[in-house]
């Protein structure tokens, strides 16, 4: 029986309909669940559940003819029904919990209608205009009906959907082990049988591959790079779209004008943080999303260290002698996040700007402390969605107060926003979203800072294969091991 053993950080299986990034809850997810559309290589989304859609000039309505005979792995038809079911239990207000920020799926749902036209066609209309719903619905695993109603508070339980595997076993922390779904639609998996082990630290997850424990290992060292070189294994340096970033209190503080913001912006030489913070494993950030996000303009200007002229925009905005900024720090999430902090703190000292920290150790209550815009004038953040559309509204749109946003306004930003949301075509909002990129190069309403560079690790030689764009490890697009 072939088994396929993948070491991990993380050994942990959310509610189906959390909101959540992290690479190690969505491989499991991408393997149990399917979802109506899923992305594709080269960007953009195909069908999966649906195998057709139509969407209205509003960008309102989407009708979806869904794949028939398609069961659940309890056995139950997943039906128009049941995908109502799994759609309006995700845009319930208590779900798509994130670090303290409920219901982070509703604000984009409320008020949408779900109605079955027929056993394998259903029509959803949404109370505003979201063109980028395919963002939302790419993460809307679809669940049976009958196992989440019965499973009260039991995770593995409720984990039971369409996907090429099901769930067999699993042990919180340690192991989740799953079995290949041989009728599923895409046909028989690769591999009959897929375990997913923790692997307590990049060199313990480099050991299990070197060793044999593991045919695949996920969050590497660097230094995998070269000690996995032989024949025998495969190594993969990829660009993780996470955005690290300091977010400004633009609501009050030296941060509240946009000279400060801008000139710190050009004070940093992101080059050397990526040296010297991240030992190279990482690429300097020069706009509010990745450079592998749709819409990112990667033919903008990147950002170039002037300090004449951010020297200029301090003495404009009243702080030629310099300041001293209150900055809000986790100690993870980031890890390197009080590093990170010393090396910006030792680029800004040459305008005479410097730190005076709030270490919080709680990274939930820090997470929480965000969100009620408890920031200080800056904290050390990430951004991490996909959704270029999520990133706005959720962290930028002064209209919508997001759980992340921090007081920044942008009336240019949000009449672009406005017009994304009501764009259906795809080439037309990605040139609506390069606009919004430059905008938030001229105007920035955080400090870009970087991106993480990942590795992972398979056995063998698979010199063709490549991580997914959005670093989430698919194990459906797993070579032959």
């Amino acid at each position: 029986m072939t088994t396929v053993t993948i070491s991990q950080p993380r050994i942990t299986l959310d509610d189906p309909h959390a909101c959540t990034d992290s690479n190690d809850v969505l491989t499991v997810f991408g393997a149990l669940f399917d979802t109506l559309v899923r992305r594709v290589p080269g960007g953009g989304y195909g069908p999966s559940l649906a195998t057709q859609w139509s969407v209205s000039e509003d960008a309102r309505q989407f009708t979806f003819r869904l794949r028939e005979g398609v069961v659940f792995h309890d056995g139950e038809p997943c039906d128009a029904n049941a995908v109502r079911y799994a759609l309006l239990r995700m845009a319930r207000p208590d779900m798509g919990a994130t670090l303290g920020a409920p219901g982070v799926y509703a604000q984009y749902l409320a008020g949408m209608m779900v109605e079955v036209i027929a056993s394998h066609e259903i029509t959803l209309t949404l109370a505003q205009p979201l063109a980028d719903l395919f963002d939302i619905l790419s993460y809307g695993h679809i669940v049976s009906p009958a196992a989440v109603e019965a499973a009260g508070d039991d995770l593995a339980k409720r984990a039971v959907g369409t996907g090429p595997y099901r769930l067999e076993r699993y042990v919180p922390g340690e192991r989740i082990e799953a079995v290949a779904n041989p009728n599923h639609f895409d046909g028989a998996p690769r591999f009959e049988r897929i375990a997913w082990i923790k692997g307590e630290t990049a060199p313990a997850r480099a050991e299990a591959l070197r060793t044999g424990s593991a045919d695949v290992a996920n969050g590497l060292p660097r230094s995998a790079l070269s000690e996995l070189a032989a024949p025998g294994f495969t190594t993969h340096d990829f660009l993780s779209p996470t955005a690290l970033i300091m977010m400004f209190n633009a609501a009050e503080g030296p941060a509240r004008d946009p000279r400060v913001r801008l000139a710190l912006n050009l004070a940093i030489d992101r080059e050397a943080l990526v040296r010297e913070v991240l030992g190279g494993a990482g690429q300097p950030l020069h706009g509010f999303v990745s450079p592998v996000h749709y819409g990112a303009d990667t033919d903008a200007l990147a950002f170039r260290r002037d300090i004449a002229k951010a020297r200029r925009l301090l003495t404009e905005a009243g702080h030629g002698d310099g300041l001293t900024l209150q900055l809000y720090c986790p100690t993870r999430l980031p890890d390197e996040a009080q590093v990170l902090a010393d090396a910006v703190e030792a680029q800004l000292m040459e305008l005479n700007v410097r730190f005076e920290r709030h270490v919080e150790p709680d990274r939930v209550h820090y997470a929480n402390q965000v969100r009620l815009k408890a920031i200080h004038d800056l904290c050390v953040f990430d951004s991490s969605p996909m959704s270029v559309f999520r990133v706005l509204h959720e962290k930028i749109d002064s209209r919508v107060r997001g759980a992340w946003w921090e007081g920044y306004a942008n009336p240019a930003v949000e009449r672009l926003i406005d017009e994304a949301r009501a764009t259906v075509s795809p080439e037309a909002r990605e040139a609506v979203y390069r606009q919004c990129y430059r905008l938030l190069q001229q105007d920035p309403p955080w400090l870009y800072l970087y991106n993480h560079r990942r590795v992972i690790g398979l056995r063998g030689a698979h010199p063709g294969w490549r991580m997914r764009s959005d670093g989430v490890l698919d194990v459906r697009g797993l070579p032959p091991l």
